[in-house]
């Protein structure tokens, strides 16, 4: 028998330096001991937002002026089930402290995982350790103009590079990756290798990203041996697939028409939000998408999005 989930509202609140809030629950609670993300339940008469809002000025003494959803995690502990509904925090008036005597601590976003959290709180934390906008490259480009994709990319805005070249052989591609690797860790842009599971460890990648077909083949998380492992879906299958195995965030498409796959039909808004509210890990949106679609996507629950020539369609004649 299921039981019944108790809704949460949660923040992910960052201040101006990039650091997150994170206050300590009191041993005699549910989960004692452990850090989390400020929050609290949602009464049945209560809008998330709202409760967000009244637990905050409860707990930390600031009043919420910007928040927008950041992911939607349902979890069942043995002894009882939650829906974490959390926002990201970006905007807020007051100094926050623990108004209830909890210790509270800024901490840097490359110190969140020394911190030990309740189990329901890792995909928020993927979420807030992931950048909101990849750019992957395109797959009629040289090595050379591969490298020139990236570099322009990076300085239009986008956070990460997904190096997707099957054009390439194993040699070639591992040659590229280790390329744009110097200097995707000088700019602190996270690289992602487009390849399979061999050719991922081989290179040592930190990211690697898995087609449908190679999620459908791969037989467990533990077979990737860096930090982030990804996969693209298009429908609930693939998306239930890449929870059941463990993959750390999900590309979903087409969210819109795109000339890459014009026999596809798109999603929409609607149905992306309502997937990426089901499934409990970051979704970004891909297809036929541009980076004024950024916010859109964030606002449908999903933790960015992925793109190609869009973020160098005013430079393109360089490469």
């Amino acid at each position: 028998m299921s039981r019944k989930l108790i809704h949460v509202a949660a923040a992910a609140i960052r201040n101006s330096k990039g650091e997150f809030l994170i206050a300590k629950r009191a041993d005699s609670q549910h989960q004692g001991g452990l850090w989390e993300f400020p929050g609290g339940k949602v009464e049945s008469d209560e809008e998330a937002v709202s409760a967000l809002g009244r637990e905050l000025h409860e707990e930390l003494g600031i009043q919420v002026l910007e928040a927008r959803p950041l992911i939607k995690v349902p979890y069942h502990y043995s002894d009882k089930s939650v829906l974490l509904d959390v926002f990201e925090v970006t905007k807020y008036s007051g100094d926050p402290w623990g108004r209830e005597g909890q210790p509270v601590q800024w901490v840097r976003k490359a110190d969140l995982e020394s911190f030990s959290f309740p189990a329901a709180n890792t995909p928020i934390i993927d979420a807030c350790l992931l950048p909101s906008s990849i750019a992957i490259t395109p797959v009629d480009l040289t090595a050379d103009g591969i490298a020139s994709f990236a570099k322009v990319a990076i300085s239009n805005g986008a956070e990460a590079i997904m190096l997707r070249a099957h054009a390439l052989t194993n040699a070639e591609f591992i040659h590229v990756y280790s390329m744009l690797e110097p200097l995707c860790d000088r700019l602190g842009v996270l690289l992602i290798a487009n390849t399979s599971l061999a050719i991922g460890n081989e290179c040592g990648a930190d990211a690697l990203h898995l087609s449908s077909i190679r999620l459908a083949e791969l037989e467990g998380r533990e077979q990737f041996s860096g930090r982030w492992l990804s996969a693209s879906c298009h429908g609930e299958v693939e998306l239930k697939a890449a929870i059941e195995k463990g993959v750390n965030f999900v590309t979903l498409s087409p969210v819109k028409a795109t000339s890459s796959h014009p026999d596809a039909e798109p999603l929409g808004w609607k149905v992306f939000q309502s997937l990426a509210d089901e499934y409990p890990m970051p979704v970004y949106a891909l297809g036929g998408l541009t980076s004024h679609d950024l916010r859109k996507a964030q606002l449908c629950g999903g933790q960015g999005i992925a793109a190609i020539r869009s973020w160098v369609s005013s430079t393109s004649s360089a490469l």
